[in-house]
């Protein structure tokens, strides 16, 4: 397909664009994957991020999702979602807004994630579910999937919340993807030894985006409650089209950026530094679509400058850049352009970006006082 659109010239850039007929594409593609089940898919709507995209998932099947802040819970639960899981372990004032955010939608199964006693028990007395966040090798949450008895031991003190666990193996990306599918199957028969010393998981959650195609056929996972939760391919970029080649997905969002400088031959510069395009993943932070001469370079904070190979483009040009990273990308815009048969056709919030409002009732003058003693000490250093 083409991914130009009409421009009259007035459009302000950078600007995300979104292609609903490839979004729609890609969920149809991974429930196909899914051997046509899409119970079997939670996906991170981390990614998705707007309401008017996590509906489309809703209305392919989709059921359960993934969220990783109160917004995007909150957002997610009016988009549709039946079950939604809080991957991420909230505490305190963050814990409260989910149980809040919980009894404002009752006929949503809300649950989240929990890795020590004392986590589990600040979810005493509310509706929501438990699933235990296991640690695959990544060392950011969870507790070690060789610490068998600790999550048995774990699992039976939180009782009738227990949902199941969590296994989030997203840091797998071998380019040889029989590698990654033994690094993959290696890792889910050491979780079957769990599964097998709790006996009963109500249900299992595997697999971002690079992992989950080797976990749909795990003879393991066969007979369970197991769900994969890739999010990335809902949009798509440089690094999940890379990860999975021949697997049918396309690009479904854009950055379109205009061309502000010839600053020497054979370079440009155009909008779209590390403000619009996340430069999270590394350098190159982009692509240029349909332009393989055109080799992005390191950004700054507006300025992306790009080195030619070919013909130079005119300073006003267009150029549609397809992101590393998506997910980062879509939260540096606060709007998206709906793109269909060319046309911009309405322009949607980008609803779950950022996080919701701090609240800052009852506390605002207790954090000016600790600060206060703080300030004044750096108040001082300055001043020496």
């Amino acid at each position: 397909m083409s991914y130009e659109i009409f421009d009259d010239g007035g459009l302000l850039t950078p600007a995300l664009v979104i292609y609903p007929a490839c979004v729609d594409a890609n969920v149809a593609n991974t429930i196909r994957l899914l051997h046509g089940d899409p119970n079997r898919w939670r996906p991170h709507v981390k990614t998705a991020k707007l309401e008017f995209v996590m509906k489309r998932l809703v209305a392919a099947g989709v059921t359960a999702c993934k969220a990783s802040t109160t917004l995007e819970l909150a957002t997610a639960c009016s988009a549709g979602f039946a079950d939604v899981l809080l991957a991420y372990p909230v505490v305190g004032a963050n814990a409260r807004r989910a149980v809040q955010i919980a009894a404002a939608h009752p006929g949503v199964s809300i649950s989240t994630l929990v890795e020590n006693s004392a986590q589990a028990a600040q979810w005493k007395d509310t509706s929501l579910g438990l699933f235990i966040d296991l640690n695959t090798g990544m060392n950011r949450t969870g507790i070690e999937q060789e610490h068998i008895d600790e999550v048995v031991n774990l699992a039976r003190r939180i009782g009738s919340q227990f949902r199941g666990l969590h296994y989030y193996d997203g840091h797998l990306h071998q380019p040889d993807l029989a590698e990654r599918r033994d690094r993959a199957h290696s890792g889910y028969d050491r979780l079957m030894r769990l599964v097998c010393a709790l006996r009963t998981v109500p249900e299992l959650i595997t697999s971002g985006t690079p992992a989950f195609p080797y976990a749909i056929d795990y003879p393991g996972f066969a007979g369970l409650n197991h769900k994969v939760s890739p999010g990335t391919v809902v949009y798509n970029d440089l690094s999940s089209l890379s990860d999975l080649p021949g697997f049918g997905y396309r690009p479904a969002a854009l950055v379109i950026a205009t061309v502000v400088s010839h600053p020497k031959p054979n370079r440009l510069t155009c909008d779209a530094g590390h403000k619009a395009v996340s430069a999270d993943a590394g350098v190159p932070t982009c692509a240029v679509l349909d332009r393989p001469d055109l080799t992005p370079d390191k950004p700054s904070e507006e300025h992306l400058p790009i080195d030619c190979a070919g013909a130079v483009p005119e300073i006003g040009e267009r150029l549609y850049l397809l992101p590393r990273h998506v997910c980062p990308t879509v939260n540096n815009f606060d709007d998206a352009l709906i793109v269909e048969d060319g046309k911009i056709t309405r322009i949607e919030r980008v609803s779950a970006r950022g996080h919701e409002t701090p609240n800052f009732t009852g506390v605002a003058h207790a954090l000016v006082r600790a600060a206060s003693p703080l300030l004044a000490t750096l108040g001082e250093r300055a001043g020496n």
